[in-house]
Order: C-alpha cells, then sequence, then structure tokens
C-alpha cells in the first residue's frame, strides 16, 4: 500500500509540474548559448501547438563527421491529452504517424491519455513505473535517482529501446512525450542524438531548451532541468555498462543493423 501511494504521490506531482498554462508564457527565460553545430534556431524548432507545452523538432543539429540531423521526422513534446483539434490537424500534416507516450499508467489515467492525429499508431512506454519507491518519490525534483533509474530501472531500456526502433523502422514522423517532456523525453533524444554522432555540447543545449520552452528559471526543478541531472544519467551509464556504446548494445539491445537504419534515415 505504502508504494502505491508513494507513486501516486509522485504522480499528482508530475501533474503539477507539467501544469504551467498556456503555452505563450514558455518564453520567459532565455534560451541557452548555441553551438557552431545548431542548424536550427529557437523560433523555427518550435511546433506551435497551442494545448501541447514544450512542443519541437528534434533534428536540425550537424554531426561531428559533418552530417546533419534532417528535421521533419522525430518530435518531441509533452503529453497530448490536451492536444486541440489544430494541434491535431498540424502534427498530421507533418506526418506523424507513431506516437509513443514514456508515461506512467498513473499518468494516463490522472492527466488524460493521449489525442493523435488522424491515423497515428499509438504506442505506450511506460519507463518508470517499475522504479523503486524511492525513486518515484524524487520525480517532483527530476533529481538524480530519477535520472539514474532511466538506465537501472526494469523496463526502462525496453522502453527508450522501442522509440528508436519505431524511428528507424517507420517510414512516417515519429513523436516521442513523458508529461513534461523534458525527463525522459529529455533522456530520450540524448540518447538519440549521441548515437547519431552530435557533439556534447549540442546534446547538452537540445536537452536545457525545455527551460526556454517551459519558462522555468535557474533552479526550478519543477518545471525545468538542470545539466546536473542529465550528467547522473550518462554517469550511470559508464557505471553500469562501461561505455555509452555498450548501453546501446547491451542495456537497449539495439543491433549494429538498428543504429545504421537510425543514422541512414536520420542523417543526411
Amino acid at each position: 500500500m505504502r508504494n502505491r501511494a508513494v507513486q501516486a504521490a509522485a504522480v499528482v506531482a508530475i501533474a503539477l509540474s507539467a501544469g504551467l498554462g498556456p503555452v505563450a508564457i514558455a518564453f520567459a527565460v532565455d534560451p541557452p548559448a548555441a553551438t557552431s553545430s545548431v542548424l536550427v534556431d529557437t523560433d523555427s524548432r518550435v511546433l506551435g501547438l497551442t494545448g501541447v507545452l514544450n512542443a519541437r523538432d528534434a533534428g536540425g543539429y550537424r554531426t561531428v563527421d559533418g552530417h546533419t540531423v534532417r528535421t521533419g521526422l522525430v518530435l518531441r513534446t509533452g503529453d497530448l491529452s490536451k492536444a486541440t483539434d489544430a494541434d491535431l490537424a498540424k502534427l498530421a500534416a507533418l506526418n506523424v504517424t507513431s506516437v509513443h507516450d514514456l508515461r506512467t499508467g498513473y499518468e494516463q489515467r490522472l492527466m488524460g491519455v493521449d489525442k493523435v492525429p488522424a491515423g497515428a499508431t499509438e504506442h505506450h512506454d511506460d519507463i518508470i513505473g517499475q522504479a523503486p519507491p524511492q525513486v518515484m518519490a524524487s520525480t517532483l525534483s527530476a533529481g538524480t535517482d530519477l535520472y539514474r533509474a532511466f538506465i537501472t530501472a526494469p523496463g526502462a531500456g525496453e522502453g527508450f529501446a522501442n522509440v528508436l526502433r519505431d524511428i528507424a523502422d517507420n517510414p512516417g514522423g515519429v513523436l516521442f512525450h513523458c508529461t513534461a517532456g523534458k525527463d525522459r523525453t529529455g533522456w530520450t533524444s540524448a540518447v538519440l542524438l549521441t548515437i547519431l554522432g552530435v557533439d556534447k555540447d549540442t546534446v547538452y543545449y537540445d536537452y536545457l531548451l525545455s527551460n526556454y520552452y517551459r519558462g522555468a528559471g535557474d533552479g526550478d526543478m519543477m518545471n525545468g532541468v538542470t545539466a546536473a541531472a542529465l550528467d547522473s544519467a550518462f554517469d550511470q551509464v559508464t557505471k553500469s555498462y562501461g561505455s555509452f556504446d555498450d548501453y546501446v548494445r547491451d542495456g537497449l539491445k539495439l543491433t549494429d543493423a538498428d543504429v545504421a537504419a537510425l543514422k541512414a534515415k536520420l542523417l543526411s
């Protein structure tokens, strides 16, 4: 019973952290300093959805070997439960054919299930639903326990891998999201960009953009993110698997063919 109570309280906290109100307030802080590998500015990256926060294109970066991560193929957002009809029409026009919801079942019941564009396939990839109670209790602060659980929690690797394989194999656009679009979604994007060969500073730039799009000031972990949290996830990768490449192979269980397919689809 106590574990359920902790999980339920954590889900309420997640819901509160997502409830920033109209998207119009989301640009209350300055964006992080762009690196030389950022090819798409913040205004061009944003999707302009009115009922969905932190909605943006995941591409538009240069890799260390000179390729470009294509735009228009992978989108990352906050939850879609309040998406408007106009939002869904815009996502349909962007050819979103697959939506991955990284939330727990509790979050879905509390906040509402996804609204998805016509014809899109829905997937539920619960990342932290099997995490220990203390991890769930840390969700409000988005602390290091939560980020380390992205690597260690039962089912987490499978959930992230499902998204990445779908991106590789799906001929249409793929959208992934959690509640606020900043933590589980942020790690998914960090993993994807790192696999594609984007440099670390630019991966962190993409991650920290959540503060800009969500209007979160320094230290506001309810609404924003911090580099230290992402550090802890990469650190846990090293502790658990020895290297990022080994995490991809042994943790996410992506094959060389999976990685090659991701690069073939997303790199130009």
